[in-house]
C-alpha cells in the first residue's frame, strides 16, 4: 500500500472507567468476546491475542443467524502498557490505538487505514459502534 494515499478515520469515545479497567477489558479474551461487534445481531464467540510486540491476534465475528461471519486478525507492531496499541491487519491496513485517563475516565482513541469498499462514513459507524459496544461493556461491568 502507498502510504501517501491511504486515507485514515478516527473514532473515540470517553468511558468511564479508571485505565487497569479499560485495558483488561480492551486486551483479554475473556472479555473481547462481550462487545467485540456492531450490533446485537452479531457476536464474537472466540479471541484469540498475544498482546506483544509482533504478537497476533484473531477475533471471530458472526451474525447470530449464522448467515455471515469473518476473522479480524492481524499483528502487534507497538504496545505500551495501558497507553497505545498499534497493529496492522491481515491485509495490510494500520491501526493506532491511544489510551489516555484523566480523573478516572479513559479516552480511547482509534485511527485506521480506510479499506476502500465500503464508504468511508459506513467504516466509521461500524468502528464507532464497536467502540461503544466496548463503552457500554466497561461500565455496566462495574
Amino acid at each position: 500500500m502507498n502510504s501517501k494515499n491511504i486515507k485514515t478515520i478516527t473514532v473515540e469515545t470517553i468511558v468511564r472507567a479508571d485505565i487497569d479497567s479499560v485495558w483488561d477489558c480492551w486486551t483479554k479474551p475473556e472479555h473481547i468476546i462481550n462487545w467485540n461487534f456492531a450490533s446485537d445481531e452479531w457476536c464474537c464467540p472466540k479471541a484469540e491475542n498475544d498482546l506483544k510486540t509482533n504478537g497476533e491476534f484473531s477475533w471471530r465475528m458472526e451474525a447470530k443467524d449464522g448467515s455471515m461471519g469473518f476473522d479480524f486478525s492481524g499483528t502487534y507492531e507497538t504496545i505500551i502498557d495501558k497507553e497505545l496499541i498499534t497493529y496492522k491487519m491481515e491485509d495490510g491496513r494500520f491501526v493506532k490505538i491511544a489510551f489516555s485517563e484523566n480523573q478516572n475516565q479513559t479516552t480511547i482513541s482509534e485511527t485506521f487505514d480506510a479499506e476502500g469498499t465500503h464508504a468511508d462514513e459506513q467504516q466509521r459507524a461500524g468502528w464507532q459502534a464497536i467502540l461503544e459496544n466496548f463503552k457500554n461493556y466497561v461500565e455496566t461491568k462495574k
